[in-house]
């Protein structure tokens, strides 16, 4: 059964929309199964019912017309419980509802099981035989199987429908939500824009053709340039290979003859889709078609035509160059959005994000946060390929994109956004006061920054130091290292801007989802791997260039701290120190007044939350990486939006070592700042404030916001709240705790601006 498994999934992949995958599904089951009857009901909100949707051996007639109301009949009931139903004769059953319409009186045997898709079911697939009998364990198990396997593949084809505003059983819907989760709070609405990488045909987004016959010309230049290389190649291999592997060429050069490929290219240009679009099409249409073939020498024709396309469209997007156009309200989407992509729109045009890969807590999150602008990361089974021009809303609150919006639901955001504003503006008085509660507990609040933009913004925000310099971000902007002469000059820039006050520099912290594209590290599990203190402890010589630039740019400033990462033992600090002291004496050497910066640890694994103590005897100040430390405490990867809902900081493990770090690290007088998104969110600080945290760093943009619940509530209150939460064992009772403390601080407005899972 495992082949014919296989073999029912290509083809279901290969279908161009939901209907002919339902029909696919239906016809083949019941073959394989060799069952009178098979059938798939799918659940419509809009009509809050499950409709027959496909059906082999029920009456055509009453297809799309059937439906049952949630919890009605057999059906329902496999929905509600969301596990298979085998019963010998169904009609038996006291939840059985016959379907007059359907004919299926004449059938007994029944087996029902949930199709699901993210926990949610999307509705039942069954099977239905005359004979009195229950379908045995193997049959019952492939059914299960094969739900399992497609349930992905109709919830992208229900989803692509949705865009066009219509429901699975064909009715006009609106206000269509796709679920993700939130990068970055806030509301944007706007049209899309779809980014895609060079050359790839599976991001290629639907756009209307400018110019037809120029588009046309685009496309067959960009052939002509593909035959002229594919010639150069079947020259170059005569005597090399032999004459019947170089006829694979010949075959190349046939399919892109006007009367195949090419000729149904031109005539989907013709039908007014750009000449990108209209390629990936064609080629896509034809790959499903070859990947759903039995035969393998045909299947793996598929490879050919995907080789082949890519090289047109690589010419294609270099001759054919279109310049994208950025509204004024842009909202730009992605399956993986970059910094990159970010750079490329206009400050001022950039209302939202949304990318399909990608977490809460990656750092294209962190630079939304850190930019302001509401994002929504991880929308799976968002169709984004046909959203490109399409009005959208972006709800970074709850971390959902929403398509066809009404007029009424367009209006209530419009409202929030109004409203969004306004607490913005009316924090502005905040930036010269002082962070202090109302029992005149000071508090300090530093930001967390990676470029010179950054320093800037957060200086305006009446930032009081810098508690996290991220010095990868030259790195990663570069196409090899950077000298120590070119690191000097970025690292006296941040200084000097933010002098007199404290500016930490995290040492070069690489590897995980952070990659250097000249040193490449290929890792089965990078979060396990090799980064951080571990890849320069390995390579002193980018260490000491990074020190001896980080010491050079302090002279006559004297502001620098400088922060280890990853740290998960002793060696590792003692190791550091001395390259560290190697560096000073070697600037020392050479005549230059340089003062030896306190130098600190971060406790972002959980080894170094037992060793704090330990630690904090050889260094000067230990400082908290609170997203990294969540994510190795929960053993969740915060760029997976499949685990995104596991990763909350106000998991009790995540609280409970926040508060032995603060403790152990006080018992030896060092003082202990935290850094990261948790610093950031107005709940979560008013729990550091309590346990005892010297300073909270966090992006720019939350600083006022923080500021303001931190002198709406007396320490004597926040360390009550501290005392109720660390008794609870679930993050989402304390996180309900917490808002309730804001609600009655009168500071509720709050609640919504930041959110920390």
């Amino acid at each position: 059964m495992l082949e014919q498994l296989r073999s029912i999934v290509q083809e279901v992949n290969a279908a161009r929309d939901l209907q002919s995958a339902l029909d696919i599904i239906v016809g083949r089951v019941r073959k394989t199964l060799g069952t009178q009857v098979c059938s798939i009901f799918l659940f419509d909100k809009d009509i809050n019912s499950h409709v027959l949707m496909a059906s082999e051996g029920l009456r055509q007639e009453s297809i799309g017309h059937v439906s049952l109301e949630v919890g009605e009949g057999l059906v329902g009931l496999v929905a509600k419980h969301a596990e298979p139903i085998n019963l010998q004769d169904a009609s038996l059953h006291p939840s059985f509802h016959y379907l007059q319409e359907t004919g299926e009186e004449e059938f007994h045997a029944f087996l029902g099981v949930p199709i699901i898709h993210h926990r949610a079911v999307l509705g039942v697939l069954v099977v239905q035989h005359e004979e009195k009998r229950r379908f045995d364990e193997a049959e019952e198990a492939f059914l299960v199987t094969l739900s399992a396997q497609l349930a992905a593949v109709i919830a992208h084809a229900e989803a692509t429908g949705a865009i066009e505003g219509v429901s699975p059983s064909g009715h006009k819907t609106s206000d269509t939500a796709f679920a993700g989760v939130s990068g970055s709070s806030g509301v944007a609405i706007g049209k899309v824009v779809v980014v895609f990488p060079h050359a790839d045909l599976s991001q290629i987004p639907d756009r209307p053709a400018a110019d037809i016959d120029q588009e046309i010309k685009y496309f067959k230049t960009a052939l002509d340039a593909v035959r002229h290389d594919i010639g150069e190649l079947h020259g170059k291999l005569a005597g090399r290979v032999a004459e019947e592997e170089r006829q694979l060429f010949d075959a190349y050069l046939h399919m892109l003859d006007d009367s195949a490929l090419g000729n149904e290219v031109v005539e989907r240009i013709r039908q007014g889709h750009w000449a990108q679009g209209a390629l990936a099409w064609v080629a896509n249409e034809h790959v499903r078609r070859f990947e759903s073939m039995n035969d393998d020498y045909l299947s793996e024709r598929a490879v050919d035509i995907k080789e082949l396309c890519s090289r047109v469209l690589f010419y294609l997007q270099d001759r054919g160059k279109v310049e994208t156009v950025y509204n004024d309200d842009t909202i730009l989407v992605s399956e993986e959005l970059t910094a990159a992509m970010l750079a490329e729109v206009p400050k001022d045009k950039l209302k939202g994000l949304v990318s399909v890969k990608g977490s809460g807590n990656s750092h294209v999150a962190i630079l939304a946060r850190t930019m302001g602008i509401p994002t929504v990361m991880g929308v799976l089974d968002l169709p984004f390929s046909q959203l490109d021009g399409r009005e959208v809303i972006v709800d970074g609150y709850k971390g959902e994109v929403i398509s066809n919006p009404s007029d009424e639901l367009r209006e209530r955001y419009l409202s929030t956004i109004k409203e969004q504003d306004e607490l913005i503006a009316g924090l502005e008085n905040l930036k010269d006061e002082v962070c202090q509660t109302a029992d005149e507990h000071r508090v300090h609040l530093w930001v967390n920054t990676g470029l010179m933009s950054d320093v800037m913004h957060s200086i305006d925000q009446g930032a009081e130091g810098i508690g996290l310099f991220r010095t990868e971000v030259p790195f990663l902007l570069a196409e090899r290292f950077p000298s120590e002469q070119e690191q000097t000059a970025i690292y006296r820039e941040q200084l000097q801007a933010f002098a007199p006050k404290v500016v930490t520099m995290r040492t070069l912290d690489i590897g995980g989802d952070k990659a250097l594209s000249y040193f490449p590290i290929d890792e089965a599990n990078p979060f396990l791997g090799w980064r951080g203190i571990r890849v320069t402890l390995d390579h002193p010589e980018i260490f000491m260039a990074q020190v001896r630039a980080m010491l050079r740019a302090s002279i006559g400033l004297e502001n620098l701290q400088i922060m280890l990462p990853m740290i998960s033992n002793i060696y590792e600090v003692s190791s550091a120190l001395q390259l560290i002291k190697r560096a000073h004496r070697e600037l020392l050497q050479e005549g230059l007044d340089v003062r030896f910066p306190p130098i600190g640890v971060m406790i972002e694994l959980p080894a170094a939350v037992y060793q704090t103590r330990a630690l904090a005897r050889l260094v000067d100040f230990v400082s908290v990486g609170s997203n990294d430390l969540t994510q190795y405490l929960l053993a969740v990867d915060r760029n997976n939006p499949r685990v995104a809902h596991l990763y909350s900081a106000f998991h009790p493990a995540v609280l409970n070592a926040l508060y032995q770090v603060v403790s152990q690290a006080q018992e030896e007088g060092k003082p202990v700042s935290i850094c990261g998104e948790m610093a950031g969110d107005p709940g979560a600080a008013v729990l550091l404030v309590a346990m005892g945290f010297d300073v909270l760093s966090m992006n720019a943009m939350t600083l006022l916001k923080v500021k303001s619940v931190i002198r709406s509530i007396s320490l004597d209150a926040a360390q009550d709240l501290l005392d109720q939460v660390m008794q609870m064992d679930d993050a989402q009772t304390i996180r309900s705790a917490v808002d309730l403390a804001l609600y009655n601080a009168g500071v509720d407005r709050l609640l919504r601006s930041s959110r920390t899972n």
